[in-house]
């Protein structure tokens, strides 16, 4: 805060301070819109002559009207908790939490820890593990809350190209050494890309090394990955050697905030240091409870996970991409190229936001395409990108 006169008037120094600010903030818009990178949260586009192929529904949970007049139906003036009023460790309603906990270690096999997002639950598993003594080896493609937890912990971090293995290896022999505790990080469905890490070489890089944690992101996995839908490192096999998988509630499941699967040591440690947890006011129980119902319903819907997987092989014919999965990128290469294809597609009826510069490296923009198993097939046969380019 900029202090003032003694009569409480500015200084001259202070206004050309605030006026140098500002202009600064000005240029930095006008280089944005100039590039192509300016952006605006869109309007609303719920309208059904628009065909949704950006949205991270990818079950299509969020329009199961069926499964929301049955949550409903069970509310009354005692259950329905609009708000916690306090950080999880403060309040006073905790059964929802629980429940829902319980049941996420019950089906996992290994405890669960509720956080109000996956950007909350990056930061704060990611930055509490961190320390002088610390080493973190990243995927270069994980997701920006990754980044900022590693920022955040003070460590070390080093990333490692992406989906190479073999620098991974690189990387742990010519820095692990100087390290007490390494930490590789990974997605397991990375979030711009579409593409799958391989878990039993990140598991293979963690055995050969001692005081080694596997960290694993699953937010584009869960619900719609593996057995029952519990992602890919159920589906590995290997979930014995991943020590925290992050999952979300926000994408496939329909709901908000986010879950970590961890040993108890570990999720008793997060409490006492996860600042994302211990400081931020705790997600509605109302908003656990429907977690609950989400999560239980997804474990069910192996034929909608069939048909996502069949709604991918047909996207994939169409764009020509190089990877089968509900997420799919173009690449254009060129921020405001992607705008105005984006721009040709909705007039085609379909909304495919472009993903543009920071969230993708320079020269990698794209349009990013997202399927949900709500779209029939037929969805498709009017998409015709070559009409576009």
């Amino acid at each position: 805060m900029l202090g003032n006169g003694g009569n409480g008037a500015r200084t001259p120094c202070q206004y050309i301070t605030i006026y140098q600010t500002m202009h600064n903030i000005e240029n930095t818009l006008h280089a944005l819109a100039d590039n192509g990178n300016l952006r605006a949260i869109p309007a609303d586009s719920t309208a059904s002559s628009v065909i949704d192929l950006s949205s991270n529904d990818y079950l299509g949970l969020a329009e199961d009207r069926s499964l929301r007049a049955e949550f409903l139906a069970g509310l009354n003036a005692d259950n329905f908790q609009p708000t916690s009023s306090a950080s999880r460790l403060l309040s006073s309603r905790q059964t929802s939490y629980t429940r829902l906990e319980y049941r996420l270690a019950e089906v996992y096999g290994r405890p669960a820890l509720l956080f109000n997002s996956g950007y909350h639950a990056n930061t704060g598993l990611v930055s509490a593990l961190g320390g002088r003594r610390t080493l973190f080896v990243a995927d270069k493609l994980v997701h920006a809350s990754i980044i900022d937890g590693l920022q955040l912990s003070g460590s070390r971090f080093e990333r490692f190209r992406h989906n190479d293995y073999a620098h991974l290896e690189h990387l742990i022999k010519k820095y692990g050494p100087e390290y007490e505790r390494i930490v590789i990080i990974s997605e397991s469905v990375f979030s711009m890309d579409g593409d799958y890490a391989d878990i039993s070489a990140l598991a293979a890089a963690k055995k050969r090394h001692p005081d080694t944690l596997l960290y694993i992101d699953e937010a584009h996995g869960i619900g719609v990955c593996g057995p029952q839908g519990l992602g890919c490192v159920e589906a590995s096999g290997l979930s014995g050697e991943v020590d925290i998988m992050v999952g979300t509630f926000g994408k496939a499941l329909a709901s908000s905030g986010a879950f970590a699967i961890l040993s108890e040591s570990l999720r008793q440690f997060m409490i006492n240091r996860a600042r994302s947890l211990i400081f931020s006011t705790s997600l509605p129980p109302l908003c656990a409870e429907w977690s609950l119902t989400t999560f239980n319903k997804a474990l069910s819907m192996d034929s909608e996970r069939l048909h996502l997987q069949n709604l991918a092989s047909r996207l994939q014919q169409i764009t020509g991409s190089k990877v089968c999965s509900h997420i799919q990128p173009l690449i254009v290469g060129d921020a405001q190229r992607a705008v105005a294809l984006s721009a040709k597609l909705l007039d085609q009826g379909y909304k495919v936001l472009p993903i543009r510069t920071p969230t993708v490296p320079p020269g990698t923009e794209r349009l990013r395409f997202s399927l949900s198993a709500a779209l029939p097939l037929s969805t498709l046969d009017n998409l015709k990108i070559s009409q576009v380019f």
